[in-house]
């Protein structure tokens, strides 16, 4: 028996399964959280074009850690310092630390970033 590959958001007795595709528009935040109702920290996706430069962030409370799912993506950090990410690219990142996310390929970028301090802490990102 043939099982095809998850498209839309399902939810079960005590599950959530989905697709990334399904939580958002082409480009921008995919909100995870909401969409599978996940409850002990905070996710999302963001898709990016080419070439784009997100804006510089910190967060009052939360650690982040971003996974690499597509496309190349550079990380600068308020040292100055610079990395770039390929699929399956890792990077966790301080509260207070400065981080800035631009796509240096030539297709889509898509990552992923979960956190959390001790559960969801709500929206406490705050402009650089």
């Amino acid at each position: 028996m043939s099982v095809d590959a998850v498209s839309e958001v399902v939810t079960g007795d005590g599950y959530a399964v989905g697709n990334i595709d399904a939580m958002g528009d082409k480009y921008g935040f995919r909100k995870i959280r909401r969409a599978l109702g996940v409850t002990a920290f905070g996710i999302n996706a963001i898709s990016m074009p080419p070439g784009y430069d997100s804006p510089g962030h910190s967060h009052e409370h939360q650690e982040e850690t971003y996974f690499v799912h597509q496309g190349r993506v550079e990380m600068q950090f308020g040292d100055g310092s610079r990395y770039v990410l390929g699929p399956g690219g890792v990077a966790r990142v301080d509260p207070s630390t400065v981080r800035r996310l631009r796509n240096v390929g030539d297709e889509d970028a898509v990552y992923v970033i979960v956190g959390g301090r001790d559960g969801y802490v709500g929206r406490d990102g705050v402009p650089a």
